[in-house]
């Protein structure tokens, strides 16, 4: 019994844990990763059924609805099996969660609140001077 040398291991699963962050990997279970031909059609249905809802989000994405939540629920469907997704995935995290730090700094979030305002005004400014000049044209006439 070699106990020692699990110890370093186990206690990188704890700080991975407490990261929150799993191993990467396949989270197929264990009787289909045991066999190589089930564990390749497996692979393939995860793969296709990922495919088919990026696709149905890319589809979304000029049409109403959500479709970067699609988009990312396929992504996190091919991370269930594949590596390579599960590091997008990771990334993505990190990026969001990085902007939305920065967002709620108070430095930031005055300069946007300025910005809008300025903003605006420049607008509210901009379609008064056509109303003045124009006025308010309708393109149907409704008669009496």
């Amino acid at each position: 019994m070699n106990t020692g040398s699990n110890e370093p291991s186990e206690a990188a699963a704890v700080s991975d844990g407490a990261r929150g962050e799993r191993e990467l990997g396949s989270r197929a279970p264990e009787f289909v990763k045991a066999r190589r031909m089930l564990h390749l059609s497996w692979q393939v249905g995860v793969f296709a059924v990922g495919l088919a809802v990026v696709a149905v989000g890319i589809v979304m994405l000029p049409l109403p609805g959500p479709g970067w939540v699609v988009i990312f629920g396929g992504m996190a469907i091919w991370a269930t099996e594949f590596v390579w997704a599960q590091l997008v995935l990771r990334w993505t995290k990190r990026k969001v969660t990085e902007a939305a730090q920065k967002a709620l700094d108070p430095k930031v979030r005055r300069r946007n609140i300025t910005l809008t305002t300025i903003g605006l005004v420049i607008v509210a400014g901009g379609v008064g001077i056509y109303l003045s000049r124009f006025g308010v044209v309708v393109p149907w006439k409704i008669e009496e």
